[in-house]
């Protein structure tokens, strides 16, 4: 299977010496550097992390803006906005602007979120779960009322005196971006909320986490995440295909600086332990010489059935060498499995 291959960056930073990104300018303005080498490399997507609260890239829309106007051809996106923090009809007209600004290049995941820096960061935000909500409910009321936004749906009552005239009917979110709706990807942390998104018409991103159901090696559940996905998909109707994306920490060494900082690091076993009380497998990660790694992605039943892969990058290393980590997959590792 071929495969659209990307990079998704945290955008740390960090005020010390040994980090090339030491501030948040630094993280902002290097993540668009890094955008346009990554699609001067031939890469197919640049996406992004959005923690709050953190020294890491926390307001995405401006971000993706700004990468939209430097780029011609890449996707752009998140992985994955928090929906616990957002306003669903001020995503909705930020999400539309900013596709129009990239011309139809936006891919945004979105999740219910995982834990953050601060005890319910969301209350700071000015939001409250319902009465006989769940924080993860409020996130996907506010997901499912986003969707509705960026379907286009007239709902609001105009104003009889308006400052501007307005055109016939309710009114919608504007500016509206068509096809965005179909661009929306729900970050999956089991496989109960993997079918709930294949319901709700949105793609599928999993990353290197998610809850042990089974005790089975991560790569095996995630595959079966992805099927039971694809298979709620099929007895809906939405009108298109869905796409499937993982995550990975994935390092070709090829030369003495990636051997100096990856060789031997590589997790060779998943990890299981708790998130908020939820046993959890996080997923091995590789760095190996070219030939090896081939071997070892053969081996991972989740890339082989997703469509995109993307490579998380060591963003404080610099542009340049994570341009170089990019590279080094493209040409040394995606020909021999077929994905180029």
């Amino acid at each position: 299977m071929s495969k659209r291959i990307g990079f998704l960056s945290f955008g740390h930073w960090t005020p010390h010496h040994s980090s090339s990104t030491r501030t948040a300018a630094d993280a902002l303005l290097q993540s668009i550097d890094l955008a346009v080498a990554a699609e001067e490399l031939g890469a197919d997507g640049a996406y992004f992390r959005v923690h709050h609260f953190a020294r890491q890239l926390g307001s995405p829309f401006p971000l993706l803006a700004a990468v939209g106007a430097r780029t011609e051809r890449i996707e752009i996106g998140t992985g994955v906005i928090d929906m616990r923090y957002a306003n669903p009809l001020a995503f909705a007209e930020d999400a539309g602007a900013t596709d129009l600004i990239a011309g139809g290049r936006l891919q945004l995941g979105i999740s219910r979120g995982s834990p953050e820096q601060v005890i319910d960061g969301w209350r700071y935000f000015g939001f409250e779960p319902a009465e006989g909500e769940t924080e993860a409910d409020m996130a996907r009321r506010h997901a499912e009322l986003a969707l509705m936004a960026l379907s286009g749906e007239q709902f609001a009552q105009p104003n009889p005196r308006p400052m501007f005239p307005n055109p016939p009917g309710l009114l919608r979110i504007e500016p509206y971006s068509e096809g965005l709706r179909r661009r929306i990807w729900w970050g999956a942390g089991s496989d109960a909320t993997a079918r709930w998104a294949a319901q709700r018409g949105m793609n599928l991103m999993s990353s290197t986490l998610k809850d042990d159901e089974s005790g089975e090696p991560f790569h095996v559940q995630q595959r079966k995440q992805i099927e039971a996905f694809r298979d709620e998909w099929a007895k809906q109707e939405h009108g298109f295909q869905p796409r499937v994306s993982v995550s990975r920490s994935i390092f070709a060494i090829v030369d003495e600086r990636d051997r100096r900082y990856f060789l031997g690091s590589g997790e060779r076993d998943d990890q299981f332990g708790y998130i908020d009380s939820t046993r959890s497998v996080f997923g091995r990660s590789y760095a190996d010489e070219p030939d090896a790694l081939v071997e070892q992605l053969r081996g991972d039943e989740a890339i082989q059935a997703a469509d995109t892969l993307l490579l998380t990058v060591p963003n404080q290393l610099g542009v340049d060498y994570n341009a170089h980590v990019i590279e080094s997959i493209l040409k040394h590792v995606a020909p021999a499995l077929g994905w180029r």
